[in-house]
Order: C-alpha cells, then sequence, then structure tokens
C-alpha cells in the first residue's frame, strides 16, 4: 500500500456517559487523490490503551449525510465499540459520492479514499489489526452500496462486508440521488452503471472469500433490490446472512439493524483470529 500523508487533527472530542464509555475522536485527513481535507469519526473502546491491537468496522453514511450523521441521528451505535472491542471509523462520503471513484468527476474518487488511503491512516495513527481479517465495512442506504461495493472490490483490504437498506442495483435508479453526475447519464453512459453497480459485481466472489450481511426492511423502496441480490447469491453459492423484517428507510430500522451488523462483523473476527 502505497504511502500518504494525513493531518490528524489536533482537538479529540471525548464522549462518556454512564451507558457508553466509548470515546470518540475527530480526526482530518488528506486525501492524494482528491487534494483536499476530509473529516472522519474514530470510536474506540473506554479500554482502548490497554488493548494490544483491534480491528476495525468502516460505518458509511448515506446520501446527503457526512461524517457524523452516525452520531447525530444513528446515536447508541458506538455503544458497540465497547461491547466487542472494536474501533467504529465513520468516514466522510461526500454529500453524493455512491462511494465510487467517478468515471466522470475525477473530483469524487471515494473509493480511493476510503480504501486505501482512509485506511492508511487509520492503520498509522491507531492500534489496529492491519490485515483484512481485522476489517469490516458496512452503511446505510448509498452506505449499504458503498459497503459491498468497496467489500468486494477490494476483498484484499476487507475480510467481511455488510449494508443496510442498501442501493445494491442502481440501475431501476437512473434519474435518483445524483448518481448521473458521478457515472453520466444511463442513456448516454450505459457502461459506466453497469460495471458500477453490486449486483454486476459478484463475479468477482467465490465462496466464503468475502463475509457477507445483508439487512433490509421489506417497506424500503430499494426491497426488491436487497431481493434480487440475495436470490443471486443463493443461486451462485456464495454464503451471506440475509435479514429481512418490517421496516422502512428510516433511522429507526437503522439504529436496529446496526447491531445485528455489528455482532456479525465481531463474529467474523473472532473466527478469524482462532485460526
Amino acid at each position: 500500500m502505497k504511502k500518504y500523508f494525513f493531518l490528524l487533527l489536533v482537538a479529540f472530542s471525548t464522549y462518556s456517559s454512564i451507558a457508553n464509555a466509548s470515546i470518540i475522536d475527530t480526526v482530518e485527513t488528506y486525501s492524494n487523490a482528491m487534494k483536499k481535507k476530509i473529516k472522519a469519526v474514530v470510536v474506540r473502546p473506554d479500554n482502548y490503551e490497554s488493548l494490544k491491537e483491534m480491528p476495525v468496522v468502516y460505518l458509511l453514511h448515506g446520501y446527503s449525510d457526512g461524517y457524523n450523521g452516525w452520531l447525530k441521528k444513528g446515536d447508541g451505535f458506538q455503544k458497540t465499540a465497547d461491547l466487542y472491542n472494536i474501533m467504529i471509523v465513520c468516514p466522510d462520503g461526500g454529500y453524493s459520492s455512491w462511494y465510487w471513484d467517478s468515471p466522470v468527476d475525477d473530483k469524487f474518487k471515494y473509493e480511493t479514499y476510503v480504501s486505501k488511503e482512509l485506511v492508511g491512516f487509520i492503520d498509522s495513527k491507531y492500534k489496529t489489526i492491519k490485515d483484512r481479517k481485522g476489517r469490516a465495512i458496512t452503511g446505510l442506504s448509498m452506505g449499504g452500496h458503498g459497503g459491498l461495493y468497496l467489500g468486494i472490490k477490494h476483498q484484499d483490504v476487507f475480510g467481511a462486508a455488510g449494508s443496510m437498506s442498501g442501493g445494491v442495483d442502481i440501475r431501476p435508479f437512473p434519474n435518483n440521488w445524483d448518481m448521473a453526475k458521478r457515472l453520466g447519464s444511463y442513456a448516454e453512459k450505459p457502461e459506466n452503471w453497469e460495471k458500477n453497480t453490486v449486483i454486476n459485481l459478484l463475479h468477482l466472489l467465490t465462496p466464503n472469500s468475502l463475509a457477507l450481511i445483508i439487512d433490509c426492511g421489506t417497506d424500503d423502496f430499494f426491497y426488491k433490490v436487497n431481493e434480487n441480490l440475495h436470490q443471486e447469491l443463493v443461486y451462485r453459492n456464495i454464503p451471506h446472512d440475509y435479514i429481512s423484517r418490517p421496516g422502512g428507510h428510516s433511522w429507526p430500522y437503522w439504529k436496529n439493524a446496526v447491531q445485528y451488523q455489528m455482532l456479525f462483523m465481531s463474529n467474523f473476527f473472532n473466527k478469524v483470529s482462532e485460526k
């Protein structure tokens, strides 16, 4: 992995309460790919100083949100850092990056940023397991797409990947969420849409090459594409956890879903550490 230069924000914020004593840092990184500073939230377990090294879950936000979206709207997820002795990193994926390296806008290279630059920064500044066995990635909505997209494309970096209410097939939504700004219009650049949607990346998977968990509510507008992804994974004999229950595209659903995601990631970390 190439070396990247980063800036660590001098001021760290610490959050502590009776229910959750996790340590929360706000860091500022520098992306060489995009030539700009980008913030992220880092959640450490309260016993961080006594631990030798620990696994990391990269938790991605959705469309129109930012690096602190999970803290502001999904409060409670950080308790899992203490529960499982893991770190959680919430990157800033831009307002509408979809975590791609955009083929039409070189100001959007969030695939490179998250999978290489940010991972390199976190590994250089914190006591992490510097191996795919100690890294997982997941997210909600746009970040659900990002979790699987980056996980599948970068299996050398991440050992587990997940999605909550993810846009796992973007093609039915050609006019939504600024995706055409990042890929070009579907009518004019169909190849960009075909090769940058999760459901078309399954040929990169082999059974158990990547631990997978997918979760989507039955009332979600992404439910059908998640069902299709699940069935395609079954057809290809790719093991995965699939969760579907009543609920829509909303924070009450994600605040519940993230607990299952973190348990799944913790189980993955524990399993590979025993080998």
